[in-house]
């Protein structure tokens, strides 16, 4: 069994270099993938329910089929070889392998997992699974989804499955991608499945993502090695007020406790802060909702912490007559997924936009990393997704170039250097994505991959930048002035 290394990276970083050790990866998700929708025994997810429901996903795309990567997971495995990934940040589909969210395995669904991590480790890539990305069994849905307490127990049951039968392939874990996408977009803005849009449930939802995430770390510790490494990721959003007003600076702490501190505060304090709860006072009773013991539960000590970066989020207070209807960074916007703070209007930080519409400003991300070493010393941390979509096309030569997502990772990489150098203890990197793939409510008019999918086909045709990004894991550096990698 493989793990990311252990000891700290929080050194200077010479030139463009990173230090020893540091983990090369790339990530992809169950559903965005895998495809093979109904077979071996997985049933919906709130995806595949979601995805069929007419008019949520653009075009009518669904995850029936996606990259097929459930029988093409060999060739990814070779080509991610053939790129010299170091590590693999893949998700686990509950569905393929709990389908009702209750009771025993299904040992078809378990042996896609252990196949694939297998040959992850034939080929010298570490493979880092993640338990939860989005992707809820339609049947717990039903019976009241994640603002339903009993779900967080679901959850932990779910990660005793996966820690039993991956506990001797799969030595680095995360439990959640994005709890806040979960809660907020899912049962606050609805453009997330399952679709729904209620405030209470948004809140209600967060804490019982919080409390499945500390059970789940219970269980695993239970029953995995002691050498196993546990984790969650979050998209922490590297907030910034739009002027110098007390009204902007307002409106910034507002989101920073209902984008992150909602997150941060109960699994790396121990406690919801005061804001926050004052906030949302009066959409949910957190006196209620938290029962003694939770706190306790969610803090569990994490081994890593997980950090998803795209954009930063600039915000002000609203202008008189409404909120502004900036995407979020996350396909939400003009339905505001910010439960308790609709008087805060969303921004660009600058012109300079991915296919998304989504700003580019990598100073985000080196602010982020130094904050963080800054209110959590000590804490380990590993970007586990950051990328751009823009707009490919295969070129009548077959090649797939892509010089501005070089230009945004290349950017990016040199923050993470340069957060390393500031003292931030950053283990490794994941390039979102490692194929083109389902996005979500955009279907597939955008593509995050390295490696172009022809979906007519399934051809895979590296891009420009997996071959850049295989340079920069060979020297571990990023290229000089002038070098095209």
């Amino acid at each position: 069994m493989t793990a990311v290394r252990t000891e700290s990276s929080a050194q200077p970083a010479s030139d463009a270099s990173f230090p020893p050790g540091f983990v090369w990866g790339a990530a992809t998700a169950a559903y965005q993938v895998e495809g093979a929708a109904a077979e071996d025994g997985r049933t919906p997810s709130i995806w595949d329910t979601f995805s069929h429901t007419p008019g949520k996903v653009r075009n009518g795309d669904t995850g029936d089929i996606a990259a097929d990567h459930y029988y093409r997971y060999g060739d990814d495995v070779a080509l991610m070889k053939d790129l010299g990934l170091q590590a693999y940040r893949f998700s686990v589909s509950w569905s393929r392998v709990q389908p009702t969210g209750r009771g025993p395995a299904v040992e078809r669904g378990l042996d896609f997992y252990r196949r694939l991590t297998d040959r992850l480790l034939e080929a010298g890539i570490t493979p880092v699974a993640t338990l939860y990305h989005w992707d809820l069994p339609q049947e717990l849905e039903d019976a009241g989804g994640w603002p339903h307490r009993d779900t967080a127990h679901r959850f932990a049951d779910y990660a005793e499955i996966m820690a039993r039968a991956l506990g001797d392939r799969v030595g680095v874990w995360t439990t959640l991608n994005e709890p806040w996408c979960s809660a907020f977009l899912g049962y606050g803005s609805g453009v997330h499945a399952p679709g729904r849009t209620d405030p209470a449930a948004t809140l209600r939802a967060a804490h019982h993502l919080n409390l499945a995430h500390g059970k789940a770390v219970g269980v695993l510790r239970e029953h995995l090695p002691s050498t196993a490494q546990l984790s969650l990721t979050l998209n922490l959003h590297q907030v910034r007020p739009l002027g110098d007003s007390a009204a902007d600076a307002e409106a910034a702490r507002r989101i920073d406790a209902v984008g992150n501190r909602i997150f941060t505060g109960p699994v790396l304090d121990g406690a919801y802060p005061e804001d926050l709860l004052a906030d949302t006072a009066q959409i949910v009773d957190w006196a209620e909702l938290v029962h003694d013991g939770d706190l306790a539960e969610i803090s569990r000590p994490i081994d890593l912490l997980g950090v998803n970066y795209y954009s930063p989020t600039v915000v002000s207070a609203a202008a008189e007559g409404g909120a502004s209807t900036r995407d979020d960074g996350h396909g939400a916007s003009e339905h505001s997924p910010w439960t308790g703070a609709a008087d805060v209007a969303f921004h660009l930080a600058n012109d300079q936009l991915t296919a998304m519409n989504w700003a580019i400003d990598a100073s985000g991300l080196h602010t982020l990393l130094t904050g963080l070493a800054a209110s959590h010393p000590g804490l380990p941390l590993m970007v586990t997704e950051n990328g751009a979509a823009f707009d490919d096309y295969v070129s009548p030569e077959g090649l797939v170039n892509d010089p501005q997502r070089i230009a945004y990772v290349h950017a990016h990489l040199d923050a993470v250097r340069r957060a390393v150098a500031d003292g931030a203890d950053v283990r490794g990197y994941f390039l979102w994505s490692l194929l083109d793939n389902f996005e979500w409510s955009y279907g597939y008019s955008k593509r995050f991959g390295t490696v172009y999918v022809d979906y007519s086909t399934q051809r895979r045709i590296p891009k420009a930048s997996a071959h850049w990004y295989a340079d920069v894991i060979r020297r571990n550096a990023l290229p000089g002035a002038g070098e095209r990698g």
